[in-house]
């Protein structure tokens, strides 16, 4: 009895072992189908992407484009209604004459004057100071001294050692006027929210110098652009044409009259340039020395750190 037990489990064991075979073999064959259906899908993913970023390009070129001639159609519309404007005689009264340059020069100091001038309001009551003050007041200081920086160290000496000298003068022409005007602007709004909060009962030394400084940098830049920039930009037109005549002024780095040398008339322009630019030269570094004292106040004056 006990050796057929034995027989036949000796017997069945190879039935066992093939049907355990087969269903690991099945199990294996449907594991590997599964892991090529996704190898699959993955190849189908990545086909897509590669299509994709084939596509993105060619639809960011559409809009790029479309943009462009769209921001150019703009342009010339604006350029024909500022021709237009050109035209008229309140146009020829304000920008080819010096009258409106005394208007606004007038304006300025009595601008600066009231902020000044005690009233019974300011001796007596005060102004708390907010936080959209606070961040005006240091926005249009930093901005300021930024511009600043940017202008006289960066952009200046890069551009004058990296384009021909005409090339220079124009990009010069298009950010001297807007330059000063930014950096008046920018002035006044420090200068009138520092008086505001600094009434002047309340002055001391330091107050003064400040005030000081800050009305000089902005009077500075007032006068620089008002009186000074319109004749530089006239110079660098004349010395330009005159230039382009005689075949010079693609040099770069360096000032090369080649023939015209020895004309009497292009000295003479080229004499007056020098000095225009020599006066807004020194008065950019006068602005920047009071921009650079009310940085010193403003740093001894930080809590922050």
């Amino acid at each position: 009895m006990c050796v057929r037990t034995l027989v036949g489990t000796e017997s069945n064991e190879p039935v066992v072992v093939f049907s355990n075979q087969s269903k690991l073999q099945k199990a294996k064959e449907k594991y590997i189908k599964l892991h090529d259906d996704l190898v699959a899908k993955d190849l189908e993913i990545i086909k897509q992407r590669k299509n994709e970023t084939i596509f993105i390009p060619e639809l960011a070129d559409d809009i790029l484009r479309a943009s462009t001639i769209n921001y150019s159609w703009v342009l010339k519309a604006l350029s024909k209604y500022y021709e237009a404007i050109q035209q008229t005689k309140i146009f020829k009264i304000l920008f080819h004459t010096t009258q409106p340059a005394h208007v606004i020069m007038i304006a300025a100091v009595l601008c600066v004057t009231s902020a000044l001038v005690p009233t019974t309001d300011r001796m007596h009551v005060g102004h708390p100071q907010s936080r959209a003050t606070s961040f005006i007041y240091l926005a249009s200081f930093v901005m300021h001294l930024g511009a600043q920086i940017w202008m006289t160290f960066v952009s200046g000496l890069s551009l004058y050692f990296a384009l021909p000298r005409h090339t220079f003068g124009e990009v010069q022409r298009v950010l001297f006027p807007r330059y000063f005007t930014i950096n008046a602007c920018l002035s006044l709004i420090t200068l009138l929210i520092f008086v505001k909060h600094h009434p002047v009962h309340t002055w001391d030394t330091e107050i003064s110098i400040q005030v000081g400084g800050m009305s000089s940098a902005f009077f500075l830049e007032l006068l620089i652009r008002l009186y000074l920039t319109p004749p530089l930009l006239q110079l660098i037109v004349q010395k330009n044409t005159l230039e382009r005549a005689a075949g010079v002024g693609n040099e770069i780095g360096v000032h090369n009259p080649g023939p015209l040398k020895h004309c009497p008339h292009y000295l003479k322009i080229h004499q007056a340039f020098r000095r225009v630019h020599v006066y807004i030269a020194m008065g950019n570094m006068l602005t920047m020395g009071c921009t650079v004292l009310h940085l010193h106040y403003i740093a001894s004056k930080l809590c922050v750190l």
